[in-house]
């Protein structure tokens, strides 16, 4: 069954990388760069500041620090884990997909890109959903596109974006259900 499930999202990969072009790589390749969304992170610390005050922010900061390391670091635990080659580093893969990626690098289970980005998105999303009723939806279509991106460089399979974005739900949540307890017993206090 296993055997199976990774033909399919093998399948399904190639499917979905293939779809890209030379015109629309640079923009794919920018998205998928780590850098690339450090204003919209800025914004949602000001806009977390904006309603929650200084003490709160410096909390957020702290929280968002943790938060990000752990998912990326127990992302490494998976990968080193499971050893699953990402698709760019097989060799009968290489020549029916695109890569266009940076660097391959060596195992790719589960995407630290989606989960990193979808922890990011609910945390700030729940946090900021009594104020901006619509954000939460802005930011986890924003976690979608990230996630997939990897997907259209040529370095993460579906199965590890799926899997990438779910570990980043459910620990922006807890995150989040932290931060809301933390604010309650030592800023509101």
């Amino acid at each position: 069954m296993i055997e199976k499930l990774l033909e399919y999202d093998t399948k399904v990969f190639l499917f979905l990388n293939n779809l890209g072009s030379t015109t629309w790589d640079d923009l794919w390749l920018s998205i998928t760069h780590e850098v690339t969304f450090v204003p919209l992170y800025a914004i949602l610390l000001f806009l977390l500041y904006k309603k929650f005050g200084l003490k709160a922010l410096l909390v957020f900061i702290v929280l968002v620090a943790l938060m990000i390391t752990f998912t990326d670091q127990i992302t490494n635990v998976f990968k080193r884990g499971f050893q699953r080659p990402r698709p760019c580093g097989e060799a009968n893969l290489i020549d029916q997909m695109r890569f266009i990626a940076v660097r391959c690098g060596k195992y790719g289970f589960f995407s630290g890109h989606a989960s990193n980005s979808m922890a990011a998105a609910v945390f700030a999303g729940l946090m900021l959903r009594p104020y901006y009723k619509n954000l939460i939806f802005i930011l986890l279509f924003w976690s979608a596109i990230v996630a997939y991106s990897r997907i259209y460089v040529g370095v993460h399979y579906p199965l590890d974006i799926v899997c990438g974005l779910t570990f980043g739900a459910i620990i922006g949540f807890l995150f989040y259900k932290l931060a809301k307890y933390l604010l309650k017993r030592f800023v509101s206090a």
